[in-house]
C-alpha cells in the first residue's frame, strides 16, 4: 500500500478535522501518501482533490467542521456516479480509502467496493451517536456539551420568569443527544423517537409536578413522534393555559464549535487506527472505541440503528427529574 484517499461525508461533526489530521500524519509516518477529496463522494465523482501533507493539516485539531468539506451525494446513488468515482480512484492509484461519516457514508463505501476491489475503512463521524460498534461517535461529546451550555443559559431566563421551556435538539432517528444532555442539564422530561406515547405521559407528569421548582425544561428530539418542540409546546398550552411556555430550537449550533478535548483524543485515535487497519489488510469495517479499546465492525453491522437506549440512563433521568 502506497497511497490512500480520504473523504468526509454526510453531516459534518466536530472532531472530523482532528481525525483528518491523525489520518494524514499517521499515513505519512508509515510512508504513505494521502489524497483528500472535497465534499465527500461528490469530490470523488468530480475529481476535486488536494494532496494532503503534514503542513496542510497543521492547526486544524481545534476547529469544528471539516477542511475537506462534506455533502450528501444524490449523484453517487446512481451507477454512473459510482463508476466515475471508481475511474478517479484508479487515476490516482489509490490502494485504500478512509471514509469519515455516518451510516449513509458507510453504505456508499460498501457499494463502491462492489464495483472495485479497493480496501475501505470508516471512522464514525456523526453527532447522533447511533452507530453500532463504538461507545462514542466523532462529534457526539461536543454536541451534547453544546446543548448543555445552551440549556444552562435558557434555564437562567426560565427561572426569572417561571417558565416552561421546550427545547428541541437534533436526533431525527435517535434520542441519544436528548437523553444525555437532559441528564447533564437537569431537564425535567424528554421526548425521543425510541419511545411511543411520550407526549401523553408528559401531560400526565406535568399534572404531578411540584411547585417548588420555578422553571421546567422539556427536551425534545426532532424525530419524536410528537412532531417537534412547536407541537409539544402548543399541546401543553392547550392543556395548561395558565402556564408560560416558550420554545427554543437549537438546530445546527449542535454541529458547530470547537471539539472538546475528549472528542479530539477519540477522533485522533480513530484516525490512527484507521490507517493501521488498512495496512493490516482490513476492509469494509468501521473503526470504533469500546471500553477505550479499538474495535472493528463490518459496515453491514455498524449501520444498524441502536433501537434501545440504556435503561439505567432513562431511570436516572426519571429519578433525578422529580
Amino acid at each position: 500500500m502506497k497511497k490512500i484517499g480520504l473523504i468526509t461525508s454526510g453531516g459534518d461533526s466536530p472532531g472530523m478535522n482532528a481525525c483528518i489530521r491523525a489520518v494524514v500524519r499517521t499515513a505519512i509516518s508509515k510512508g504513505l501518501c494521502v489524497t483528500g477529496f472535497y465534499r465527500g463522494y461528490d469530490g470523488l465523482i468530480d475529481n476535486d482533490y488536494v494532496e494532503l501533507t503534514a503542513k496542510s493539516v497543521s492547526n486544524i485539531i481545534h476547529r469544528g467542521g471539516t477542511i475537506l468539506k462534506s455533502a450528501r451525494s444524490p449523484r453517487f446513488l446512481s451507477k454512473e456516479g459510482k463508476l466515475l468515482a471508481v475511474e478517479h480512484i484508479k487515476q490516482h492509484l489509490l490502494d485504500g480509502l478512509i471514509v469519515i461519516g455516518g451510516d449513509g457514508s458507510f453504505k456508499g463505501a460498501s457499494a463502491l467496493t462492489d464495483l472495485y476491489p479497493i480496501k475501505v475503512i470508516g471512522c464514525p463521524g456523526t453527532i447522533d451517536n447511533d452507530l453500532v460498534g463504538t461507545d462514542y461517535t466523532i462529534g457526539y461529546d461536543t454536541a451534547i456539551n453544546t446543548v448543555v451550555d445552551a440549556v444552562d443559559k435558557i434555564r437562567d431566563t426560565a427561572e426569572s420568569h417561571d417558565r416552561i421551556f421546550v427545547v428541541e435538539v437534533m436526533g431525527r432517528d435517535a434520542g441519544l443527544i436528548a437523553l444525555r444532555s437532559a441528564i447533564g442539564s437537569g431537564a425535567e422530561a424528554i421526548l425521543i423517537p425510541e419511545r411511543q406515547g411520550d407526549l401523553e405521559l408528559l401531560i400526565d407528569k406535568i399534572k404531578t409536578w411540584r411547585n417548588t421548582k420555578s422553571s421546567k425544561i422539556i427536551m425534545v428530539a426532532e424525530g419524536d413522534e410528537s412532531g417537534g418542540a412547536v407541537n409539544v409546546a402548543n399541546t401543553i398550552k392547550r392543556e395548561f393555559p395558565n402556564f408560560d411556555v416558550k420554545i427554543s430550537i437549537l438546530g445546527h449550533i449542535q454541529r458547530g464549535g470547537n471539539p472538546t478535548c475528549m472528542e479530539r483524543v477519540n477522533a485522533s485515535l480513530m484516525g490512527f487506527y484507521a490507517v493501521n487497519a488498512l495496512l493490516e489488510g482490513k476492509t469494509n469495517s468501521m473503526i470504533g472505541l469500546i471500553n477505550k479499546k479499538v474495535s472493528y465492525t463490518p459496515f453491514k453491522d455498524a449501520v444498524k440503528h441502536i433501537d434501545e437506549l440504556n435503561p439505567v440512563l432513562l431511570e436516572v433521568l426519571e429519578v433525578l427529574s422529580n
